[in-house]
Formats: C-alpha cells, structure tokens, sequence
C-alpha cells in the first residue's frame, strides 16, 4: 500500500494542537528542523526519528535570520514537491511549512542568543548566524513540543548551540545529534554541494583528505591541537581552488583548543563548505 502524504501544517498554533493530541494519546513526538532541499542525511535524520518516536514531524523553513547579508538566502536551493515526495515515502507524519512573515510577523524584534558558543568559528566567521538558528529553533520547540530533536553532526558547532539551548531554557526537548552522511568518495552531504560544478566537486575533497590527514597524525600519538591544525592546513593549501575560513582542532563543548575535534570551513569557488570529525574515530 502507498504511504499516505504527510499533514501539511502551516501555522504554530495548528502544529501545536496536532502535537499536543498526539502526546495525550501517549505518543512519542520527534521533530527534525530542516531549511529542505532534503538528501540522504535529512532521511537518516527522520529514520533516527520514526525509529524512536510514534509520531514525526520535519519542518521546512529557510530562515532568513541565520542568513548574513550577501550570502545565499535567495539561491538557497528549493526543491518542496521533491522534499513532500521524499516524506511521504518515509511516512513522515506531517509537515510544517511555515511562512516567513508566519514565523516573523510585522514587529517581532525577540531574538535568542547562545553566549560564548556563538562568538567563535562559524558564529566569528558568520556573525549573527546562531542567533539566527537559536531563534528559529526555540519557535519551532515552542510550535511542535517535541520529545526529541534530530540534528547532524556535520552541523557540529549548529548542534552544539542547540543542545546549551535546550537545556538552558528548560525546553524538555532532547537533542539527538546523528552521525555525518558522506557520498561514497567521503564528502559530506549537503544542500550546498548543489552549487559545486565538476572540477569544483573534485576539489571539495580536500576537505575529507584534510581531516583524514589530522586523523592520521592522531593514531600515529600527535595529541598537540596546533600540530593537528598545521596537518589540515597543509592539506588545504595544496588545492588551489580552496580558500579557508578556518580549520582547528577544538574542544566539542566550546570549540576552542585545545580538544579532539577537527573543524573546516573551507570556501570552494562561491561555495562554502563545513565539515568536522572526532579524531581517534574511523573516517
């Protein structure tokens, strides 16, 4: 039998009243937040969810707030009736398809910050970006009232926020970061790897090949967090198309070194590339 298309919902109050039903029926509620163009990590995200949750809610939403001006919010690839397709053959329940001025109407000035954590790598490189995503993700907390939140690890610093988030403003929400999904060749997936063209997807791996090197020097006992940077470093510097934002090894709660987890930010042509790894681990 064909799954049923998920509910579509549009507003907070209408999402909350279908979470609020499912969880007086004893239901386990799982929600995972993407801004769509969804791929095979977004799927391990709500297979993680439908696993351990009766009832699963994704939403879909491109949050200008996360975006600086000059970056990619108007190409941002959009793809819905591909990304309903996708849910509906992972018998996702519903999904929340809020409007901007729906999420942020005339006057609404409330913005959420996470201290600290928002002021270094990506929230340095990217300022105002995790007050974006922190707002946007207490909303959609407040809107869905989930159990459990799914977010990925390639989103390392992103995940980060979000879990100080929810414990410090008592959400009640458990955050469940999933491994990274990677193309067979190693890169991680990504919405933005849309952009990359042909010989621009060749270089994007040396992002890969750079933390494989840094993972590497862990095995053979190199524990200085400035001699691992120097190994992801040398690695990038020899792809010419690649220019780096930054790329450190650091502590997985404050992402400052000293620490075991690599970190990239890597510029290929006009695209921006993240990705991460727990040294000591299998890549």
């Amino acid at each position: 039998m064909a799954a049923e298309p998920p509910l579509r919902v549009t507003t907070p109050g209408d999402l909350r009243a279908w979470s609020e039903a499912s969880r007086r029926e004893g239901l386990r509620v799982g929600l995972v937040p993407t801004m769509g163009a969804l791929h095979a990590g977004h799927v391990s995200l709500v297979r993680r969810a439908r696993q351990a949750c009766e009832r699963t809610v994704v939403s879909i939403f491109v949050n200008p707030l996360q975006f600086r001006p000059g970056e990619d919010f108007e190409r941002y690839p959009r793809r819905l009736d591909a990304d309903l397709e996708i849910l509906r053959a992972e018998r996702v329940d519903a999904v929340y398809l809020p409007a901007v001025e729906t999420m942020y109407p005339a006057g609404a000035t409330t913005r959420v910050r996470v201290a600290e954590l928002d002021a270094v790598l990506e929230g340095a490189c990217r300022p105002g970006h995790f007050e974006g995503v922190a707002t946007v993700v207490l909303k959609l907390f407040e809107a869905a009232r989930p159990d459990r939140a799914y977010f990925g690890q390639k989103d390392a610093q992103q995940a980060a926020v979000v879990t100080r988030l929810a414990r410090d403003l008592d959400t009640g929400v458990e955050v469940v970061v999933c491994p990274t999904v990677r193309e067979p060749d190693g890169l991680a997936l990504s919405s933005r790897n849309a952009y990359l063209g042909q010989d621009e997807r060749r270089a994007a791996l040396c992002l890969v090949r750079a933390l494989r090197a840094a993972n590497a020097a862990y095995a053979a006992g190199e524990r200085d967090a400035a001699a691992l940077g120097t190994e992801l470093h040398e690695v990038l510097a020899a792809e010419p198309r690649a220019r780096v934002d930054y790329a450190e090894v650091v502590d997985e709660s404050t992402f400052r070194p000293p620490g075991t987890l690599a970190v990239l930010a890597v510029r290929i042509g006009t695209t921006r590339l993240i990705d991460n790894h727990h040294l000591g681990t299998p890549l």
